[in-house]
C-alpha cells in the first residue's frame, strides 16, 4: 500500500514538472512568435500563415470525432453505475445547476461587456464571408434541420446539433443494452477509438509550440491599432472574470445553501486546486483531490470515491462558460447574429458538451472548435485565441477541480 501511495505521489510529481516545463515552452513559443511578427517580413508572415492554417485544419480534423466519442463513452460508462443511483442522482443535478450557472455568468457577462469584432483581416475572412444570419432561420427550421435523416450527412456537413442528438442516442442505447458479449466488444472498440484520437490528439499538442509560433506571430503582424486589442482583451476579460465569480461566489452560495462554510472547505481543498492550476488536468489531479476530500475535507470514501471520478468527466463549470463565450464570440465575427433564445439554445449545447468532455487534453478548445466546424464562421480566431489559452486552461481546471468537490461535500450532505 505504501508503494503504491509513493508511486502516485511521484507520478503526481513528475506531472507538475512536466506541465511546468510545457507552460515555459508555450509562453516561450508565445513571445517568440511575437517577435517574428514585429520583423513585418513579407515571406516570413507567409510562412507563419502557412503554419498557422496547417495547424487550424488539424484541429478541425479531430473536432468532431472528439465530441462524438466522448460523449458516447460517458453515456455508456454511466449504465454501469445502477447500484449506486441515489447519490449518482445528487451528483448529476448539482453538476447540471453548477455547470448551467457557469454558462449563465458567462452569457451575461457577454451581453454586458459586448465585445467588438476583430478586423476582417486579422480573422482571415471576406466581406462575402459575412452575410450569414440566423436570425432569418425561424425556430422551426432550425429544430428540423437538427434532426438528422442520415447517419453520415451530420459527420460530412459537420452538424454539432445532428452528432450531439446522434451521440446522446448511441451513448444512452448502450446504456440501456443488456449486458453481453457483443455490447462488450462494441463499447471496447468505441473506447479504442477513443484511445487512438487521444494519441493523435498529444501528438498535435506535442506540435503544439510550433502552431503557437505562428498563431502569435500571424496576431502580431496582421493586429489593427487598438480595434484588436480591444476586442479580444474585452472577451479574455469576460472569461476571467467570469471564472472568478463562479469560483469565489457562485459555488460558495451554493454550499452555503447546504450549510457548509465555504472558506473552510476551500482551504481543506487547497492543494487539490493548487495541482490543478500547474498540471491543467482534473484526470490528473484525481488521486490528489480523493485523498484530500477524504483526508481533510472529510469526505466520506463511498462519496469522495464515486462522485469524484464522475465529476472529472462531466463537472466541466469552466470548460461551459467558455465553449459558450468563445462560440458567442466567433459567431458574431461571422456574421451570426441570435436572438436571445437562440443564446439561451446555445447556453444548453455548452453545457452538454461540457458534460461530455471526457478527459481530453485541451478539451474545451477542441470541443468548440467542434462546434463552430459546420457553421462556415472563421475558425482561425481559435488560432489568434490559442496563444492565451494556456492561462485560461490552468484557470478553468482549478475551477473543475473546486467545483468536483462543492459537489462531492453537497452530495455527503445529502445522504447524511
Amino acid at each position: 500500500m505504501t508503494e503504491k501511495i509513493t508511486i502516485k505521489k511521484d507520478n503526481s510529481e513528475r506531472t507538475i514538472k512536466d506541465n511546468k516545463r510545457q507552460i515555459i515552452i508555450w509562453v516561450s513559443a508565445l513571445i517568440i512568435g511575437a517577435l517574428l511578427g514585429l520583423l513585418q517580413l513579407h515571406w516570413l508572415n507567409e510562412l507563419m500563415t502557412f503554419i498557422a492554417t496547417v495547424f487550424t485544419r488539424l484541429f478541425q480534423l479531430i473536432a468532431v470525432p472528439t465530441i462524438v466519442l466522448a460523449v458516447i463513452t460517458t453515456l455508456a460508462t454511466f449504465g454501469t453505475h445502477r447500484e449506486t443511483g441515489r447519490i449518482f442522482k445528487h451528483a448529476v443535478v448539482y453538476t447540471l445547476l453548477t455547470t448551467i450557472m457557469a454558462a449563465t455568468v458567462g452569457l451575461l457577462l457577454y451581453l454586458i461587456v459586448k465585445p467588438g469584432n476583430l478586423p476582417a483581416d486579422l480573422a482571415n475572412i471576406e466581406a462575402t464571408d459575412i452575410p450569414k444570419m440566423m436570425g432569418n432561420e425561424s425556430y422551426h427550421d432550425h429544430i428540423i434541420g437538427a434532426i438528422p435523416n442520415n447517419i453520415v450527412k451530420p459527420f460530412l456537413e459537420g452538424n454539432v446539433l445532428s452528432l450531439l442528438l446522434l451521440a446522446f442516442a448511441v451513448g444512452f442505447g448502450l446504456a440501456k443494452l443488456p449486458e453481453s458479449e457483443n455490447k462488450s466488444i462494441l463499447v471496447k472498440g468505441i473506447e479504442g477509438l477513443q484511445s487512438l484520437l487521444f494519441l493523435l490528439i498529444k501528438a498535435l499538442i506535442w506540435a503544439l509550440p510550433i502552431g503557437i509560433v505562428a498563431f502569435s506571430a500571424q496576431l502580431s503582424a496582421q493586429v489593427s491599432a487598438g480595434v484588436a486589442a480591444e476586442s479580444l482583451g474585452k472577451y479574455v476579460t469576460i472569461i476571467l472574470a467570469g471564472n472568478m465569480i463562479q469560483f469565489f461566489i457562485v459555488l460558495p452560495l451554493f454550499l452555503l445553501a447546504k450549510g457548509i462554510n465555504p472558506v473552510k472547505h476551500l482551504n481543506r481543498m487547497m492543494p487539490a486546486v493548487l495541482m490543478a492550476l500547474f498540471t491543467k488536468s482534473s484526470a490528473a489531479t484525481l488521486p490528489v483531490t480523493i485523498e484530500t476530500a477524504e483526508n481533510k475535507a472529510h469526505i466520506s470514501k463511498q462519496v469522495a470515491r464515486f462522485v469524484l471520478p464522475i465529476c472529472t468527466t462531466i463537472n466541466m463549470n469552466g470548460c461551459a462558460a467558455f465553449i459558450l463565450v468563445t462560440s458567442l464570440f466567433v459567431m458574431q465575427n461571422g456574421g451570426i447574429h441570435l436572438s436571445i433564445i437562440q443564446m439561451i439554445v446555445w447556453l444548453f449545447i455548452a453545457v452538454i458538451s461540457a458534460v461530455g468532455n471526457a478527459g481530453v487534453p485541451m478539451g474545451c478548445f477542441f470541443l468548440t472548435l467542434s462546434l463552430m466546424s459546420g457553421l462556415n464562421v472563421p475558425v482561425n480566431i481559435m488560432g489568434i485565441i490559442l496563444p492565451i489559452y494556456t492561462i485560461i486552461d490552468m484557470i478553468e481546471t482549478a475551477e473543475n477541480v473546486w467545483s468536483d468537490s462543492c459537489v462531492a461535500a453537497m452530495t455527503e450532505k445529502d445522504n447524511g
